[in-house]
């Protein structure tokens, strides 16, 4: 089996931050960084090259497949910022109606 290519690494979440070019979505991310260290109670670390994460989880597919993963994140992408959230996250759909407009997606399955 592959490696994972999400994975800790030690690269620095500041600089990252920093490199984002559009002022609106680094400000945004500045933001987000705040929220999700609030509410994961865990500091920012890099995942991969493009992850900023908060805490961690543990997974294991039927497959055999395992591995770690944030339990919280987002990354600035060309166009969007993505949000990553774990699973079984109840009563979430007030609070992404609060979020204003937005698109939702399906991750791997735990």
């Amino acid at each position: 089996m592959s490696e994972n290519k999400t994975r800790p690494t030690a690269a620095s979440v500041d600089e990252f931050l920093a490199a984002v070019e559009n002022a609106e979505k680094r400000a945004d991310c500045l933001r987000l960084r705040e929220m999700m260290e609030s509410a994961a109670d865990a500091p920012p670390s890099m995942w991969g090259p493009s992850i900023v994460g908060f805490g961690s989880y543990h997974y294991r597919y039927a497959t055999g497949r395992e591995g770690d993963a944030p339990a919280v994140g987002f990354s600035p992408r060309a166009s969007n910022i993505t949000v990553y959230i774990t699973g079984g996250f109840e009563n979430r759909e007030p609070l992404l109606e609060r979020l204003g407009r937005h698109k939702t997606g399906k991750g791997c399955p735990t």
